[in-house]
């Protein structure tokens, strides 16, 4: 799903989002942004790409850091939770993962975790990027922006 189509479902369902980014670093809320009128639907985003801003800035469990490590599922959905708590959205999504080219804390280059919490519960998935840390970081926008899409087109009507 596109960016704009994104917004645009945001728009007509009267919901708002908000991020908190640990690889993309900002990426996915820059790519909303660019549409026109998103001010209307995006409240804010958190860059937690250090580990220990996860816990204080985006409330994950420090506990469940210590461990898991940054890089799990369970991380990815109190990211998204944190998100939403702290910026006040209806919509909080949470990225986590390894861009490489190194793997971390044991973890695969290109693993992300991608996690959304909102009014129609919870969603959580894994995908597998190949390439170097620009793709692995693109290929997590999309499949945030997917999982996005997915959650707004179970609106009815």
């Amino acid at each position: 799903m596109t960016p704009e189509r994104v917004v645009a479902a945001l728009r007509a369902a009267g919901e708002t989002i908000a991020t908190a980014e640990s690889l993309t670093a900002g990426l996915l809320t820059a790519a909303l942004t660019t549409v026109p009128g998103s001010s209307a639907v995006v409240r804010g985003g958190l860059v937690v790409y250090a580990t220990d801003l996860k816990a204080t800035l985006a409330c994950v469990d420090p506990v469940l850091l210590a461990e898991r490590g940054a890089v799990d599922p369970e991380v990815a959905v109190q990211l998204a939770a944190g998100a939403r708590q702290r910026c006040g959205a209806d919509i909080g999504v949470g990225l986590t993962g390894v861009a490489g080219p190194d793997p971390q804390d044991g973890v695969a280059p290109g693993t992300v975790h991608l996690a959304l919490v909102g009014p129609r519960g919870t969603r959580h998935e894994v995908i597998t990027a190949a390439g170097d840390r620009e793709a692995v970081r693109a290929a997590a926008v999309a499949g945030a922006l997917a999982l996005i899409g997915a959650d707004l087109g179970t609106l009815p009507g």
